[in-house]
């Protein structure tokens, strides 16, 4: 029986611990109730906090533990929770938890951290010049604060030696999956996920983050093709008419809008009309091919290719997870 401990904080997010513990606790139960077979538990899950003392999660909920840190011996896998308040008073507020995360990573064992749960191990130094992964929107504010982290916030999980991150606030169930099908198998981890309802083996963060189209910037001409191009991205739009259009040369258009954006006007232009297509896919139930005339594109697979490489699942597949239910 594999051991795992959920260091437990005030401030986080509730279900990042009870999901926790309900997914491990039932890996080899639930499946094998519903197909009448023998029960066999698989993990044992307690929860730490710094004294032994009961938690109060970002929800209100007060969660009791097991142990206090000081009495974490052998552990197979140490999990860190998303934080659910404010991250830098959280981190500020725990730094027994962050000298635990120092001195486990010095042992045997896996550590993994959930979403925002994350800054946690960046802040103990745990993830200097490792891959790994936290909640798109709080990206930014990791890459300042965490410069040595290479970070990929598109991945939804990320591994890196014996560390594992998990993206989203919910993606800790994406996490525990993994992390039983690394220990007992695929057949085991997909038993689970069954027995759970739930999506095995999701990949990416992308169809979930918006689009990071614009940033905060003073420069007047970027600023002025960017409300013209918010009004008509989808008119066949060329480059050099486009620089003409505003009295610059293609070269100053790209140069300020790479200064200012980070991005080049045709990359802007992409995210523009892909934003809009998912809105329409989320929103009605218009033909496809008509959405993707609507947005400026006539070619339906360069369409689709840059769809899917922009939100990491394809036009068809995107609307049956997040379009409007119009039953409803």
């Amino acid at each position: 029986m594999k051991k795992i401990i959920i260091l437990a904080f005030d401030g986080a997010l509730a279900s990042a611990i009870t999901g926790v513990v309900d997914l491990f606790a039932m890996a080899g139960v639930s499946w094998n109730r519903i197909q009448k077979q023998n029960v066999q538990r698989l993990f044992q899950v307690k929860i730490a906090s710094q004294h032994g003392q009961a938690v109060q999660c970002i929800n209100g909920i007060k969660l009791y533990a097991d142990l206090a840190f000081y009495e974490i011996t052998d552990a197979d896998i140490i999990i860190v929770p998303t934080i659910g308040a404010l991250i830098l008073d959280v981190l500020a507020q725990n730094s027994a938890l962050i000298e635990l995360l120092k001195t486990r990573q010095l042992q045997s064992g896996l550590i993994a951290g959930n979403c925002t749960g994350n800054f946690f191990l960046a802040e103990a130094g745990l993830l200097d010049g490792k891959q790994a992964t936290t909640h798109w929107g709080f990206q930014q504010m990791f890459r300042e604060r965490y410069p040595l982290v290479k970070l990929n916030a598109d991945q939804l999980i990320s591994h890196d030696q014996n560390i594992y991150c998990a993206g989203g606030g919910l993606a800790w169930f994406d996490l525990g999956l993994h992390l039983i099908e690394r220990f007992y198998g695929f057949e085991t981890a997909i038993h689970t996920a069954k027995s759970f309802v739930l999506d095995y083996r999701r990949d990416s963060q992308l169809s979930y983050s918006l689009l990071k189209i614009s940033k905060p910037h003073q420069d007047g001409l970027v600023q002025k093709v960017q409300d013209w191009l918010e009004q008509h991205y989808h008119e066949n739009i060329v480059l050099d008419e486009l620089a003409a259009q505003f009295n610059v040369t293609t070269r100053t258009l790209i140069r300020h809008f790479k200064t200012a954006l980070d991005i080049p006007p045709n990359q802007y232009l992409q995210s523009i009309r892909i934003e809009a297509a998912r809105k329409r896919l989320e929103e009605t139930g218009h033909a496809l091919d008509l959405i993707m005339r609507d947005v400026g594109y006539s070619d339906p697979s360069s369409f689709r290719r840059l769809f899917q490489k922009k939100t990491g699942l394809s036009p068809l597949e995107y609307r049956r997870r997040f379009s409007r239910r119009f039953d409803v």
